[in-house]
């Protein structure tokens, strides 16, 4: 199984930033589209930004223009950088890829999630 990991969560004041990162450990491994997705408390899990194989992303509507979803193929990352920060944008965050493997073909895979509380 594919270990995916994310980090880079924390507390923030409202108007700050945080770069997140999404890894797949392994070799023989190649990631196609991660989603970023988020939970806060007592709510669903919901969709934040995706980025496909090809490189294109989109972003849920509250947050397009704040933060940006990238991706370096050669680490096996995917970054969230979150400016502007609100306290709607605390919960836990988690990456969730698509991967090929060459033992276990393709698998979609969720990491364990990173706190990120947006507090004054």
């Amino acid at each position: 199984q594919v270990r995916v990991v994310e980090a880079g969560g924390g507390l923030v004041q409202p108007g700050g930033s945080l770069r997140l990162s999404c890894a797949a450990s392994g070799s023989n491994l190649h990631i196609y589209d991660v989603g970023w997705y988020r939970q806060a408390p007592g709510k669903q899990r919901e969709l934040v930004a995706r980025i496909f194989s090809v490189g294109t992303t989109n972003y849920a509507d509250s947050v397009k223009g704040r933060f940006t979803i990238d991706r370096d193929n050669a680490k096996n990352t995917v970054y969230l950088q979150m400016n502007s920060l609100k306290p709607e944008d605390t919960g836990v965050y988690y990456c969730n890829a698509d991967i090929w493997t060459l033992s276990s073909g393709r698998e979609t895979d969720w990491g364990q999630g990173t706190q990120v509380t947006v507090s004054s």
